[in-house]
């Protein structure tokens, strides 16, 4: 698309919604449609989640996970590998991509991303991204907490059914070993975590548009937000 022939899009779109539920696929086509910056927040939480896997730190220590997590360096690039990454995200420089996605890392990180003082730190590195403008962000409080002044505001809900399927096909592809009732009862107790913490939880924004996806492929969410952004295709 020509830049002469755009009409005037956002600069920052917010796509929220529980794990599971397409907000990485739909937020990555319609980034590289308009030429913005895919940025998916949850891999902040994953790698703080994951530096305190390797520091030894127990979870539940909440003020060394805090102070760690003030402290760590966490960097998304453009993929460099061809392997079905959307980023490369660096922990303190080095490439930790796959290992963020762990079933480890996916049953620790709600706890992690729960402390307020992590996402005090983790919020602050998302908003100097996204000043920048021209951004898709992903997460699960960028229209609650994180942009609430963003100005188009994306809710992406589905079943637990249809998420843990979603799931169990993509660790399948990637060759993980795992059952789909053990990823139904991991995204259970997320969405319960991520739902009832006191600080930024889980929610649509009051004006954020709600697109429920059970019924849809990837190709006609895609679809239903670029009509949305009023683009005929």
């Amino acid at each position: 698309m020509r830049e002469s022939d755009q009409p005037k899009f956002p600069e920052i779109i917010a796509i929220d919604g529980p794990a599971a539920s397409g907000k990485s696929t739909l937020g990555e086509k319609i980034a590289q449609y308009l030429g913005y910056l895919y940025f998916d927040t949850g891999i902040m939480y994953r790698a703080a989640t994951l530096a305190v896997f390797k520091s030894g730190i127990a979870f539940e220590e909440e003020d060394l996970v805090t102070c760690l997590a003030e402290r760590i360096q966490i960097e998304v690039f453009p993929p460099t590998c061809v392997d079905g990454r959307l980023n490369d995200v660096l922990l303190d420089g080095v490439d930790v991509t796959w290992e963020i996605r762990s079933p480890e890392v996916e049953n620790k990180v709600s706890l992690v991303s729960s402390y307020p003082g992590v996402r005090k730190a983790m919020t602050e590195q998302q908003r100097k991204i996204g000043r920048r403008g021209k951004t898709i962000m992903v997460g699960r409080d960028i229209g609650t907490v994180v942009f609430p002044e963003a100005e188009m505001k994306i809710y992406l809900d589905a079943s637990v059914e249809e998420r843990s399927r979603r799931r169990f096909m993509e660790s399948n592809a990637r060759g993980d070993e795992t059952s789909l009732e053990k990823i139904s009862s991991s995204l259970l107790q997320r969405d319960k975590i991520d739902s009832t913490r006191v600080v930024a939880p889980l929610k649509p924004a009051e004006d954020a548009l709600i697109i429920h996806t059970d019924n849809m492929d990837e190709e006609e969410v895609y679809e239903t937000v670029l009509k949305l952004l009023g683009i005929n295709i």
